[in-house]
């Protein structure tokens, strides 16, 4: 008994411990995010001030900032009264801010926009225009895309690791293969890429893709959203794994049977998803670069700053990473995700008592007519 204790409380420590890992390394990643989306604007804003020789516009620099921060307080309002709706309703001002965020953005913006209006001067209307939507495509493109990884994040640390490491392993196999075998150039606004490259970076990543799937997907700390428990008062990522994490058998095609000499084999169902989010790694993925080559092509820049010795800016690294986690939201949003009991009730829990007895004599008469009620209280 005491072994079969002492093992169990080593169980729970190291759960502990893997546990309070995840939470510090999710404190790491957001304010990551958020330094890496706030270099990328600056990277694209100035590009803007020399193209457009606007360095001397009246508070065009202080209203680009503005704009950034406004956008950024809407976003990071939508996702913290999104995921963590209990520990919004608890305090008072957090309350408030939430019941009436999108007015108080919207206020927000509209303060910047009338300031945008007054700073007008004669002779460079165009021109002020002309940054007014520099400014507005770049916040579209950098900070919306960076609130897509936070929502990523939130959904579970597997939804943010293999994603990025699959567009960090195809450009690093593509430049390999196209090193070592590339004859074939692929298209003109990146003369270095090749057919071989491409093709070799694709097989590569998507066996990359299903070998670290198969690892992540066993640890419950890389699978498990991030909830706030409202018993314990914390943020936890504790839960019971769902099917898209345990192993299950698969058939595999006849041919494949004569080759392995293998009927079934075992497979996390998430390692299928993650040929489709490898594969768009590798086929869309680079063209998020080929893109960022057209647009430094179209104003004759070789990189976007030099904040990297040798690698150009930060938007030279994090081109492909943004379309990537588009991508990713969208497909959880499309294959992944489904109704949250958790979210529902928390909702529930923030209505008025009459509007909660409604909806419990709504849901009741619901489940007697399906005969699903007596079924539940024999078993209760």
């Amino acid at each position: 008994w005491l072994i079969a204790a002492n093992t169990q409380d080593e169980f729970l420590l190291s759960k502990t411990v893997a546990c309070c890992c995840f939470l510090l390394l999710l404190s790491v990643c957001l304010p990551q995010v958020l330094c890496v989306q706030i270099k990328c604007f600056h990277e694209i804003i100035t590009i803007g001030y020399s193209v457009y020789h606007s360095y001397h516009l009246p508070w065009f620099r202080t209203l680009s900032w503005y704009f950034l921060l406004c956008v950024n307080y809407f976003f990071y309002g939508e996702t913290v009264t999104d995921y963590f709706f209990t520990l919004v309703q608890r305090e008072e001002p957090l309350r408030i801010l939430s019941k009436y965020h999108r007015f108080i953005s919207f206020a927000l913006y509209l303060t910047g926009f009338c300031m945008f209006v007054l700073s007008l001067v004669k002779k460079h209307y165009r021109l002020q225009f002309y940054m007014f939507g520099w400014t507005h495509v770049t916040l579209l493109i950098v900070v919306t895309q960076s609130h897509l990884i936070i929502h990523n994040l939130f959904e579970g640390m597997i939804w943010f690791i293999v994603p990025i490491s699959c567009v960090i392993c195809n450009d690093i196999m593509a430049y390999m293969f196209g090193f070592f075998f590339g004859r074939t150039p692929l298209i003109k606004l990146s003369p270095k890429k090749t057919w071989e490259g491409f093709i070799g970076g694709f097989f590569a990543t998507i066996v990359f893709g299903i070998l670290l799937s198969y690892v992540m997907s066993g640890y419950s700390y890389f699978v498990c959203p991030v909830e706030f428990n409202n018993d314990s008062n914390s943020f936890t990522v504790d839960c019971e794994p769902s099917e898209l994490f345990q192993l299950q058998d698969y058939g595999l095609p006849p041919v494949l049977q004569s080759i392995t000499g293998w009927t079934t084999v075992k497979l996390y169902p998430f390692q299928i998803h993650s040929i489709a989010l490898s594969a768009f790694a590798s086929i869309m993925g680079p063209f998020g670069g080929f893109f960022a080559s057209g647009f430094k092509r179209a104003f004759k820049i070789k990189d976007f700053a030099n904040t990297i010795p040798g690698h150009g800016g930060i938007m030279d690294r994090f081109d492909c990473q943004y379309l990537m986690a588009t991508f990713v939201n969208v497909y959880i949003a499309s294959f992944i995700r489904g109704p949250n009991p958790s979210k529902v009730i928390q909702q529930l829990l923030a209505l008025r008592p009459d509007q909660q007895l409604h909806i419990f004599n709504s849901l009741k008469a619901h489940l007697t007519e399906k005969g699903l009620l007596p079924a539940l209280e024999e078993a209760a």
